[in-house]
């Protein structure tokens, strides 16, 4: 009896979660097949209403200043579609580096810092420990950075599984990302240390890829792990940074590895030779910027100074890790906020030796990349009060503008099917609408908030 009604409960529960499983992909169809048609209507709308004519005789009209911004803009982004075709001969090239027999792997060091993670810590540690990483030559670090949680219960449960390779500390008050990770960078003895963020799971086999750059070249520094969202199903917002990530991140740090320069290994995953680390962690503790102390934007800073050091950075897209990201709105743009911050920092250190002999070699598209990328902001904000007044003017011409977002999103979704080969690029699409429409803003109120230490989470 007992089992009949154990049989019925799991067969219930298989039927309800097979119902769920069908309407969320009966969902999922509707809302890509919604953003398709949207497109469309655009396309169809645009062909009957609005005209790029008016919109040259607004720039004709308004004198020889608009006129030239106009024609820069034009010019820009000619310059930027051939800079993307060159990208993308570059992208087609990229290829991780791969282990070959007989390479000794080396001893390895995982430090993951954590600050009120709950238990997600847990499974993250677990899936370092068990990662298919020879145990004799892998130590995991997890620092608990003052949670006032139950998180370091959750270490704890982590080391009594894993005593051999798991040490915690614990720090008695919190104190920033970066002062855990440097606690964890003094404490470690590996060889190579590898970061992942406490709300990070990387796939089986992850570590033998990340550090398979170090044993084909000796002047890396630094690689970069493949981030992908873990909690894609957990609404629009981690659908659409599910694309994003693959297009901001895969595709522009495959290309940027081809010359060596990775501006950014994540903290998600990242790894770096211990003696590399040694030579930077005090100055990159103590980091400063407008006479205040750095507090976020680590991991962009540990690139900047691992690069001024002369070493090469890369990406190895074959050492996978999926990450948490948010689910709202809120979160969301202080991430983003956070981020941008960064790299408006990180951006003004770089050029200070950007044009230096930093390294021997590769230098040339390092600086190419660096000018064309950050010359997108006065163009792009310079456009955007183009679009406004000839919206006023004009406001028929919405139309041709959402269809040439809408055409060129679809362009660029390119590079996510050959790296994806799923019909999840439609929510790329909609994230073109999305980030024009809702995170214009972030550029700047990051520049006009600059000097802010504040994580914007704790």
């Amino acid at each position: 009896m007992a089992a009949n009604k154990s049989a019925g409960r799991t067969s219930n529960g298989n039927s309800t979660e097979s119902a769920t499983s069908t309407v969320t992909n009966i969902l999922d169809f509707m809302l890509k097949a919604g953003i398709l048609s949207l497109i469309v209507v655009f396309v169809v709308a645009s062909l009957y209403y609005g005209s790029f004519v008016r919109i040259w005789e607004i720039t004709i009209a308004r004198g020889r200043i608009f006129s030239f911004f106009t024609y820069a803009s034009i010019s820009y982004s000619a310059i930027t579609l051939l800079y993307l075709i060159f990208r993308t001969v570059l992208w087609l090239r990229y290829k991780p580096y791969a282990l070959q027999p007989g390479d000794r792997l080396p001893f390895v060091s995982v430090i993951i810092p954590a600050y009120n993670e709950g238990a997600l810590v847990e499974k993250a540690i677990k899936a370092a420990v068990e990662s298919d990483y020879p145990r004799n030559k892998i130590e995991v670090l997890g620092i608990d950075d003052g949670s006032k949680d139950d998180t370091f219960l959750y270490m704890q449960k982590a080391k009594a599984r894993y005593a051999g390779n798991v040490t915690l500390i614990k720090l008695p008050r919190n104190m920033g990302k970066r002062h855990a990770l440097y606690s964890g960078f003094k404490k470690a003895k590996g060889d190579i240390f590898i970061t992942i963020d406490s709300d990070s799971l990387i796939e089986k086999g992850s570590l033998d890829h990340i550090v398979a750059p170090f044993l084909r070249n000796e002047q890396i520094g630094a690689v970069a792990g493949n981030v992908k969202v873990l909690n894609k199903q957990e609404g629009i917002v981690p659908k659409m940074l599910g694309v994003s990530f693959i297009l901001s991140f895969d595709f522009t740090r495959a290309c940027q590895s081809t010359y060596g320069a990775v501006l950014c290994c994540p903290g998600a995953f990242s790894a770096y030779r211990a003696g590399v680390i040694r030579q930077v962690i005090d100055p990159w503790l103590h980091e400063t910027f407008l006479g205040e102390v750095c507090t976020y934007g680590e991991d962009r800073a540990l690139t900047n100074m691992i690069l001024q050091k002369g070493f090469y950075t890369t990406y190895q897209n074959s050492a996978v890790v999926r990450t948490q990201v948010p689910t709202n709105y809120n979160k969301l743009s202080k991430m983003y906020l956070r981020w941008e911050r960064s790299n408006i920092r990180e951006s003004i250190i770089l050029s200070t030796f950007i044009l230096k002999k930093y390294r021997k070699k590769h230098r040339v598209l390092p600086f190419v990349n660096f000018i064309i990328v950050n010359l997108r902001y006065p163009f792009q904000y310079y456009a955007m009060a183009f679009l406004f007044i000839n919206l006023i003017l004009y406001p028929a011409n919405i139309f041709r503008y959402l269809s040439v977002v809408g055409v060129i999103s679809l362009v660029y979704m390119i590079y996510y099917i050959r790296a994806e080969k799923n019909s999840d690029f439609l929510y790329g699409v909609l994230y073109s609408y999305f980030s024009i429409f809702t995170l214009q803003w972030i550029f700047p109120y990051a520049m006009a908030t600059l000097k802010s230490k504040s994580w914007m989470t704790r």
